[in-house]
């Protein structure tokens, strides 16, 4: 049974290494420090550097893996954000593709722009991710009032 869990688990790491790298090829090519920021993200999730460079070069056979919590989600979306940031430039396609990312993770369409955002100033201001997560459910709450959702504000 753990070794199961172990691979479902590794395939949810691969999977969000393929998105990150999906994001960091729009503007079309990863610079060093979004490949540095792959590595972080992948060494934070029991991934080798050798690990995720394989991940990112065999990205076309990539299938999304929804994570199962909000927690997850949320983390999913703040590392793309933060990917986002990584090389100094923001430009539309990344934002786009960010937006577009959040609500196949199941953010409420109504509400992802604001989220990512949200997100965006949080990062560049250097607020910790806790702190933004805090403040993004808190938001998400707020919002989610009278619409159905996905579990926790989503």
């Amino acid at each position: 049974m753990f070794g199961f869990f172990e691979s479902e688990q590794n395939k949810k790491v691969r999977s969000h290494i393929h998105n990150l790298a999906a994001l960091a090829r729009v503007d079309g090519h990863i610079d060093e420090r979004e490949m540095n920021f792959l590595v972080a993200v992948g060494k934070k999730n029991g991934l080798s550097a050798s690990d995720v460079r394989s991940a990112v070069s065999n990205a076309s056979t990539h299938v999304l893996h929804i994570p199962d919590n909000d927690s997850e989600r949320f983390d999913q979306i703040f590392d793309l954000v933060d990917m986002m940031l990584a090389d100094g430039v923001v430009d539309d396609n990344e934002m786009d593709f960010c937006i577009d990312m959040a609500e196949k993770l199941g953010f409420r369409k109504a509400i992802v722009g604001v989220l990512v955002r949200k997100i965006s100033m949080g990062v560049r201001d250097g607020l910790p991710r806790e702190q933004i997560k805090e403040e993004s459910q808190a938001f998400l709450n707020f919002q989610g009032k009278g619409e159905p959702t996905h579990g926790n504000g989503l």
